[in-house]
């Protein structure tokens, strides 16, 4: 019965399996400094401190204003202000979303390489020629439009929308659809250049145009991860949304905002519990969809 063979070429030459040994060791050691030294270097730069957040006179701070918190302001007025809260931020996170999946359809195709200037529907084109040179302009240009929308922070893009369309709720539709576009178009991106080309290659052979490739091909390939990359980023919208309020883009974070700037506790307490409802309620429809859908 023969040996292994990479057991045998090691016993045939040790002093080779002990010069790989020594190099694979001194990554590793070179690999753990780099993460010592970016830890010293980040725990500096975030001028943490410890002692300061677990002393007893910062503990008793914090205990003051959490018992000033209770009982929650249950009447009329702060309950139905926190109910209209509660639905002003699922509408923003939910027209976001819609607003987002626009945005990214409109430009995911011209910024996914396999479908613009590589892969099998690039070399479907005549070789040669300024068409097939020119279709990396729309793909530069998608690519740099994308990845300026989610660079930019929502709170950012909602300080810009509350200057042009002023308070309330809008901006914040538009903040969260602007970013949240860009995230979507970068993993719709990603989810088109890992597809499988088998499914491409046999309709191609059978002579598909290429729209036909795309919507028969392609799209059923990707179809799933979209809608589960969708749900996952209303998720994150209905929290994000919350936190827009502090800026004037309406929902409860607005209400949050003010609670916390008059010093009003029992009613702050009281829209946190809305907005974590909102939040479980959100979290167990998207899985609700998401196993009915995918």
């Amino acid at each position: 019965m023969k040996g292994d063979p990479l057991n045998e070429q090691s016993q045939s030459n040790p002093w080779q399996a002990h010069r790989e040994s020594g190099k694979t060791s001194l990554r590793i050691y070179l690999l753990l400094g780099s993460l010592v030294f970016l830890f010293i270097w980040s725990y500096r730069g975030s001028e943490i401190h410890l002692l300061q957040l677990f002393s007893r006179e910062g503990g008793g701070q914090v205990l003051t204003y959490f018992m000033r918190l209770f009982p929650p302001d249950l009447s009329g007025n702060v309950l139905s202000d926190a109910l209209i809260g509660a639905l002003e931020t699922f509408a923003i996170s939910f027209l976001s979303v819609l607003m987002a999946v626009a945005i990214a359809l409109s430009l995911v195709f011209f910024g996914s390489r396999n479908l613009v200037y590589s892969g099998l529907l690039y070399e479907m084109e005549a070789r040669g020629g300024w068409r097939r040179s020119s279709r990396r302009i729309p793909y530069l240009l998608a690519k740099g439009i994308l990845n300026f929308l989610r660079t930019v922070p929502e709170m950012v893009w909602a300080l810009i929308f509350v200057f042009l369309v002023g308070l309330g709720p809008f901006p914040g539709v538009l903040a969260l659809g602007v970013h949240t576009g860009g995230v979507l178009g970068k993993l719709f991106g990603e989810a088109l250049e890992n597809i499988d080309p088998q499914p491409v290659e046999s309709l191609q052979s059978t002579g598909a145009r290429r729209m036909q490739i795309i919507f028969y091909g392609i799209f059923p390939q990707v179809l799933p991860q979209f809608i589960s990359y969708t749900l996952y980023r209303w998720e994150v919208n209905i929290r994000v949304a919350a936190v827009l309020g502090f800026v004037g883009a309406g929902g409860l974070g607005q209400r949050i905002y003010i609670a916390i700037s008059l010093f009003l506790e029992n009613q702050l307490l009281t829209l946190m519990l809305v907005l974590y409802v909102l939040v479980t309620i959100v979290d167990y429809l998207s899985a609700y969809l998401r196993r009915k859908v995918i």
